[in-house]
């Protein structure tokens, strides 16, 4: 036998018969040549003491690389072909082994093979394993290759690389003879620990093309894979992270977005400062410091955190949070470090919290926006084994960086917000008299969007002879801007109110207002790019009279008001909308409409009907709905209506004003034409002086008698026909003397020699309040003197 010869070279081969029971029953010349022993040494001997048992099985063909044991005691790597004998039968009954020195080539090419740097894997038609190198049998559990050999994959296969489509993609590469590319994952049974692999799969084929089996190549891309985690981590952070304008809901995104990707638990902790608006000091933090709960979130359905949302916790100088706070910077500590193991056993809760849970790692990060210091957020990982890695330290803080930007912005929003809403609540009107003529309920709700408070206000103003006025407006905008406005707009309406102008009139002077507001941002140049080019409003003005029962109302511009008779018919007020504030040029009309006693009105701005899920139309229509909904109060309507209408968090703001009315029967009010005569003066005076005995108010007879007559003289010798005297009694006595001149009285200091002048000093003094209003034709003095 020629030693260099191989199984295809039957002359030099070294041929062993083995039998049933595992021993050799005959041994060639070409063997003793090869492996030292003689017939009569090998003979009878297990063959397993000869050769590895890997290739030793009867039922089955099989050809590869082998050692088998020289006689000198050491190995030669073979290159063998089993062959199984059968009996008769056709069953098993031993094999032959042709074994022939591995050709320098084939060792060449094995050793390749076996020192690969990628995971290879040879299967054959059969998807059975014919070869694999280390790092594939490493990720097998390191078991003997030659115990695979000839075991199909679905044995040896992981089952979570099997779950993910191992089997299925090698399936398909033996059917169709297509190779393949896809990355796959696997978990190792033993740290836990999760790899990704790019795998390669083509077929093998013989030289006449058929597919003799499917190759394996795959890449431990488990670092790629991670790398690519966290860019993708970082970048979904710039859109999951400061959806709101929200400190809170800010710090939670944080959390959410990190468990479980980057840590099994994450807390973010921030001064008390920040959530309630203001300025921290800047720079770092030295000392230990106090922190308040807003956020954390954790793997595990188990409570991790041993501190609840919204309390407060001191970390002491040593532990890492307090640690990356003093240093500005991120800080990674491990069970094992002193400061850990310090920081841990210092609260009871925290050490039974971590012992529970195995959390072996932390990373506390500083939360730090415009060198401030807002807070820390806490990383920690205790379900996987493998702790932080540098890169997960630069992922851990530029998230924190993200979220320290958000939170900073939120806080600020909340300190602009609170001033601007504590801006727009001052302007707005405190509580709302009990009025004569109305039983008045309002409601406020801000809107809910991050543009800030906006301008909607509301305002009841009581005018002279009982009546009121009712008033809801609207700023275009949101914000500080919007909110000062609207008090100068309010301001305005009260102060032109006061005046006693019909509502069409007082629209007419507003317009002027907001027009003149406009030339003075525009002179001031407060107005930059992308806002606003002018200030705009709406506004609707109503004055009702419980006398005459009669209501007229003027709008710029403005939702019309809905009208609840007493016997429940609801109603839209037509009212003509005039164009809105600002635009100047054009009239506003006044509608007149009587309203029985007992109706209600209900002025409102558009938020309260406007919403994402339903136009104004059908907005108009519930509010109809909501304010025929019976109430025991007009408190109780306001908040069925509230309940009923806008959206838990609506996108404007909701100004809500309901007014019921009531009215002054016949027998409180009385009414005198008096002639343009002198004379008649004192007529008139003891007129008013009967009425006020039946009335039962004789205290009141002789200031009322001066006052009577002072305005009834004044009239007739300024003012001109007809003269027309009336005495309204409710919570206070009103004397109103009405002539047909326009012209207007005013106080003045009489000198010492002057023979009158004194008459409306002396009202002005005896009387709770006097004043003028014009009408259509002529004027009324009207005076008011308290009960």
């Amino acid at each position: 036998m020629n030693a260099s010869g191989g199984p295809g070279d039957p002359a030099g081969a070294a041929v062993v018969v083995v039998g049933a029971r595992g021993t050799v029953t005959a041994w060639s010349e070409g063997a003793r040549l090869l492996l030292g022993h003689t017939s009569a040494q090998a003979v009878g001997r297990p063959a397993a003491e000869i050769f590895s048992p890997g290739p030793l099985v009867l039922d089955r063909a099989w050809h590869g690389q082998s050692a088998a044991r020289h006689r000198d005691g050491h190995l030669l790597e073979l290159d063998i072909q089993v062959s199984p004998a059968l009996d008769g039968d056709a069953a098993p009954c031993g094999c032959v082994i042709t074994a022939a020195p591995e050709a320098a080539d084939d060792a060449m090419v094995r050793w390749a093979f076996e020192q690969s740097s990628v995971s290879m894997s040879l299967y054959d038609d059969g998807l059975r394993h014919r070869r694999l190198n280390r790092l594939a049998l490493g990720a097998m559990g390191d078991v003997p290759e030659e115990s695979l050999r000839g075991t199909p994959y679905q044995e040896i296969v992981p089952e979570e690389a099997g779950r993910r489509g191992y089997g299925d993609h090698l399936r398909q590469v033996a059917e169709t003879g297509r190779a393949m590319h896809y990355e796959c994952y696997t978990r190792d049974p033993v740290s836990s620990r999760d790899f990704a692999w790019n795998t390669d799969m083509w077929p093998v084929r013989d030289p006449r093309g058929r597919v003799r089996g499917v190759a394996v190549a795959a890449f431990d891309s488990t670092a790629q894979f991670w790398a690519r985690q966290r860019l993708a981590l970082l970048n979904e952070a710039g859109a999951a992270i400061g959806t709101t304008l929200d400190v809170v809901r800010t710090a939670d995104e944080l959390a959410e977005l990190a468990v479980p990707r980057l840590a099994d638990f994450v807390s973010v902790d921030l001064l008390d400062s920040v959530l309630h608006g203001e300025e921290p000091p800047p720079g770092p933090v030295d000392t230990a410091v106090v922190l308040r709960r807003v956020a954390h979130r954790s793997r595990s359905d188990a409570p991790v955190a041993a501190v609840e949302l919204g309390e407060v916790d001191t970390y002491p100088e040593f532990s890492p949070p307090a640690r990356c706070l003093a240093e500005g910077r991120a800080v990674l500590s491990q069970a094992g470090n002193v400061d850990f193991s310090l920081w841990v056993a210092h609260n009871a809760l925290r050490d039974a919290k971590v012992r529970r849970h195995g959390l072996h790692t932390v990373m506390a990060v500083p939360l730090m926006a415009r060198g401030v210091t807002l807070g820390v957020a806490l990383f920690a990982r205790g379900t996987r084994p493998e702790g932080f890695i540098d890169d997960d330290m630069t992922l851990a803080e530029e998230l924190a960086g993200r979220a320290a930007v958000c939170v900073d912005n939120a806080r600020r929003f909340t300190r602009e917000h609170g001033t601007a809403l504590a801006l727009q609540r001052s302007l707005l009107p405190g509580r709302l008299g009990d009025q004569p003529a109305v039983e008045v309920a309002s409601r406020y709700l801000p809107a809910g969007s991050q543009a800030g408070v906006g301008g909607d206000w509301f305002d009841v103003v009581p005018l002279s002879g009982t009546r009121v006025a009712l008033v809801v407006g609207d700023v275009v905008g949101h914000g500080i801007h919007a909110s000062a406005t609207m008090g100068r707009l309010r301001t305005a309406v009260r102060t032109l109110a006061d005046v006693d102008l019909p509502p069409d009139e007082l629209l007419t002077h507003l317009d002027d207002l907001v027009a003149h507001l406009n030339s003075e941002d525009d002179a001031r140049g407060e107005r930059g790019p992308g806002t606003s080019t002018e200030v705009g409003a709406t506004c609707l003005y109503a004055v009702y009279d419980p006398i005459s029962r009669r209501c007229s109302m003027a709008s710029a511009g403005h939702p019309s008001p809905v009208l609840r008779l007493p016997d429940g018919t609801v109603e839209v007020v037509p009212v003509s909308a005039g164009p809105p504030l600002g635009i100047g040029g054009l009239p506003f009309e006044a509608t007149e409409r009587e309203l029985p006693e007992g109706s209600v009105l209900a002025l409102y701005t558009d938020g309260l009907i406007g919403s994402r899920d339903f136009d104004l139309d059908a907005g108009l229509e519930r509010l109809r709905g909501a304010l025929a909904a019976p109430a025991p109060t007009i408190e109780s309507a306001c908040d069925t209506i509230l309940k009923s209408l806008p959206p838990d968090r609506p996108v404007d703001d909701v100004a809500l004003l309901l007014a019921r009315t009531r009215a002054l029967n016949t027998a409180q009010v009385a009414v005198w034409d008096v002639p343009s005569d002198p004379a008649k003066v004192a007529e008139t005076r003891q007129a008013t002086a009967e009425l006020l005995r039946c009335w039962g108010m004789e205290e009141a007879v002789p200031v009322t008698e001066l006052v009577v007559s002072e305005l009834v003289t004044n009239a007739i010798r300024h003012g001109s026909p007809p003269v027309q005297l009336r005495v309204i009694r409710d919570r206070s006595l009103i004397c109103e003397v009405s002539d047909g001149s326009n012209t207007a009285p005013h106080l003045r200091r009489a000198r010492s020699d002057d023979e009158g002048g004194r008459g409306l000093l002396l009202v002005a003094q005896l009387t709770q309040a006097w004043g003028t209003r014009q009408a259509a034709t002529g004027k009324t003095i009207w005076a008011e003197q308290a009960l």
